[in-house]
């Protein structure tokens, strides 16, 4: 290998500087837009769920990998890198958009697929070029102190991309188990695909779970202490809150707002919807605000500490891996989609609107490029930070004038732009994080970032509108817990009219828990969703500790939690393509069975079988 050039800081890439090798490539734009798509597609499906997203670097390298190295017979690691940086993009852009933009639905506004597309690509768009000045100051000059934990490690994969067809190998076998699942649970009819028990002499408190292969994946990756908390918030609600309600309820004969039939007339789920689901709003809302807080610190010293990148943007070398795009293309792409968001009909958020939008822009994109470098995208509090932007966007444009339909749905517009492009801009961090270390050119991973962006703006509005016309969102099927809360608050600042004391009620709950020392968000989100969800998330949790506790080799616990990570992603993957595959067909007017063929004894045979092929999976031995 070529003797490797040492930047400014002293850091040595995996591809010297002086050597050229293929990278953005007609091959690296198809594989990337296809897998952009998929994961795009998946983590939609998977954050209108359970209100969470999971990262798609690593199965995605993995992936181009097996196709390009081991198929093709291409070992550009560069190439690979690209294919990556591509698929990243779609993950992201699409839990910006789903956090936001299902509240259009949820008013029955039915925003066109234009009108989606353009939102979620100005977001993009100012997402990566607001963040491409700071590159040199994040990634270069502090790579010794802001580690970017996901961005480390997708190089650490590319790097040993060697092992990349084993790898790929689990992840389109647990992509064929979840469309399996899907398939069989929702076109089919074949058994159930959620099963649940009312217990015995205790009114209105129930258990159940949902038969979906993707939850018991994702509580594999968050593993059991995250995975618990949940569990705890749906044990509160389910066996502690709702019969509460129920009971107390039993003594009134009228209906109590915000319902409209008396509670002694209402069955779990109808308490759910009509009082719980508040309840936990209010608890989200007061885990996001104190996560903020929380992070405060954190949160200005990355401002403060981003912005001065801006003051050196220009201060470039001429090293291949030094290059970015050129300032005066960045100037030019802020002004055309501001421009295109202050005119473009259906959207119009007015010279206002504009100018919150690149307040609330800049700082945030400013603060989630650092911030993801500290505690990685997972914990990047964009839901957090999105709260408190609408929060400020809503009052202030009511101080304005702006208020009713009109004023919510320019709210929504300008806090779905901040969103997308907060998620993005850390999203290009962490890739570009990933470049840096294997020697990437940053121009081309920028260029790969608009292109990912573009891909994706495309189809998810298709995607938001199938899955909206076969589940609904805001419905058991689709709790899509960030947009429902999203919309109440904006609702709740420009009307007035929501019910304040249950929300109240939640922020308590959850203040109660952080006095606890627990962080509060993932008790919320696990109270706010039904309990049949976060059941099959303490499950894969449970596989993940059992895991954990009887490995005592790092290197082998490594081993069989990434073979788990794989393996869990195909199946969050599959199923949430099948999901809009199905919902197509539903949109298309073919009707689908409604009885199952078999019980509920057929559903738990069937998640017990795909549970213990993840554990089989994990616990084999290093080498098997």
């Amino acid at each position: 290998m070529a003797k490797k050039e040492t930047n400014n800081s002293g850091f040595k890439p995996y591809v010297p500087a002086s050597e050229k090798r293929p990278e953005f490539t007609v091959t690296a734009m198809i594989i990337g837009a296809v897998l952009a798509i998929v994961f795009g597609a998946a983590n939609a499906y998977l954050g209108l769920i359970v209100g969470m997203t999971v990262s798609a670097s690593i199965p995605a390298a993995v992936i181009s990998m097996a196709i390009l190295r081991v198929i093709m017979k291409r070992t550009s690691i560069l190439e690979n890198n690209i294919v990556q940086t591509i698929t990243s993009t779609g993950e992201s852009l699409a839990a910006g958009v789903i956090f936001t933009l299902p509240a259009l639905f949820i008013w029955q506004l039915q925003p066109s697929l234009t009108t989606i597309a353009i939102i979620a690509l100005a977001g993009g768009i100012l997402g990566v070029v607001l963040m491409i000045p700071l590159r040199r100051a994040l990634i270069v000059n502090e790579h010794d102190t802001l580690p970017y934990p996901e961005g480390t490690a997708c190089a650490e994969v590319l790097v040993a991309g060697e092992e990349g067809g084993k790898g790929a190998k689990l992840i389109f076998g647990g992509l064929g188990i979840g469309a399996l699942f899907k398939f069989l649970t929702d076109a089919v009819k074949a058994f159930p695909s959620e099963i649940e028990w009312e217990i015995y002499k205790f009114k209105n408190a129930a258990i159940g779970m949902d038969i979906l292969p993707s939850l018991l994946g994702v509580g594999f990756i968050i593993g059991p202490r995250i995975a618990a908390f949940m569990l705890a918030g749906g044990v509160l609600g389910w066996l502690g809150i709702i019969p509460l309600i129920s009971y107390i309820g039993d003594f009134a004969n009228t209906a109590i707002y915000p319902a409209e039939v008396p509670i002694s007339e209402m069955n779990f789920h109808d308490i759910w919807g009509n009082y719980l689901r508040y309840i936990g709003a209010g608890a989200v809302a007061f885990g996001g605000i104190v996560g903020l807080v929380k992070t405060l610190p954190t949160v200005v010293a990355s401002f403060t500490g981003a912005v001065k990148g801006y003051k050196d943007a220009n201060d470039t070398e001429d090293l291949r891996t030094d290059k970015d795009i050129p300032m005066s293309a960045i100037v030019i792409l802020t002004i055309v989609f501001i421009g295109i968001l202050i005119f473009f009909p259906h959207i119009e958020i007015g010279i206002i609107g504009a100018i919150l939008l690149l307040i609330f822009g800049f700082f945030f994109v400013t603060v989630s490029s650092r911030i993801v470098g500290i505690v990685g995208s997972s914990s990047n509090p964009v839901s957090g930070l999105t709260i408190g932007a609408l929060i400020f966007i809503s009052l202030i444009l009511g101080v304005v004038g702006q208020s009713g339909q009109a004023g919510m749905v320019t709210a929504i517009i300008i806090g779905a732009v901040v969103c997308i492009a907060a998620a993005i801009a850390g999203d290009t961090s962490q890739d570009l994080k990933t470049g840096y270390i294997v020697g990437s050119t940053p121009k081309w991973q920028q260029i790969a970032q608009l292109y990912g962006v573009l891909v994706t703006s495309i189809v998810i509005g298709f995607i938001l509108v199938l899955l909206d016309n076969a589940y609904g969102f805001g419905s058991s099927e689709l709790p899509a817990p960030q947009a429902v809360l999203m919309s109440m608050i904006v609702e709740g600042i420009m009307h007035g009219d929501l019910p304040w004391n249950l929300i109240f009620i939640g922020m308590a709950i959850a203040a109660v828990v952080e006095l606890f020392g627990i962080g509060s968000l993932p008790f919320a989100v696990g109270l706010y969703l039904p309990i049949h969800l976060t059941t099959p998330i303490m499950l894969g949790g449970v596989i993940r500790g059992i895991i954990t506790r009887r490995t005592k080799n790092k290197e082998a616990l490594k081993e069989k939690s990434e073979r788990g990570i794989l393996l869990a992603s195909g199946y969050i993957a599959g199923e949430a393509l099948m999901g809009v595959i199905v919902a197509l067909v539903v949109t298309a007017g073919v009707t689908l069975p409604n009885d199952t063929i078999f019980g509920p004894i057929a559903s738990i045979i069937a998640m017990a079988a795909v549970t213990l092929y993840l554990y089989y999976i994990v616990s084999k031995r290093t080498g098997e």
